[in-house]
């Protein structure tokens, strides 16, 4: 599914759209450049969790984790990991093959951690078509 959204809000709706959609033991893998929205997206994937709290990217604790919504929610960022050992010491399987939904920011930096069967969300900018711009490709990976 590519999906192109035109402001801040636009690519929100659609993180709650797939958020609202989750089931227990899902996995999002979430890639894309600095500054084309991926926290905005994760922002309303949670809400779409029902998760009310404000919702920011990890970046100093790699893993942030929310429960009062429908689902638990464990919201990852590992732009800053050092070392994929650091995965390890987090317990990064719980997490990844439990009853939670996981969104990982920066998807490919543990690209041979992460499950067969996934969503890939990949947001793209392309400021020849305006800068809220965001071309954003869903893809279940088998």
């Amino acid at each position: 599914m590519i999906t192109e959204t035109f402001s801040e809000k636009e690519t929100r709706e659609l993180g709650e759209r797939l958020g609202k959609e989750a089931v227990p033991g899902s996995v999002y893998t979430l890639t894309g450049d600095l500054g084309t929205g991926k926290t905005v997206f994760t922002q309303g994937f949670a809400r779409g969790l029902g998760i009310r709290e404000h919702v920011n990217s990890p970046t100093f604790t790699i893993v942030q984790e929310y429960n009062e919504g429908r689902l638990p929610f464990y919201h990852f960022d590992v732009y800053r990991i050092g070392d994929i050992e650091e995965m390890d010491e987090i317990g990064y399987e719980d997490y990844f093959y439990g009853d939670g939904v996981c969104l990982i920011e920066w998807a490919e930096l543990v690209e041979e951690l992460l499950p067969s069967q996934r969503t890939a969300v990949r947001i793209e900018k392309d400021l020849e078509k305006g800068f809220d711009y965001r071309k954003i490709t869903v893809e279940a990976i088998q």
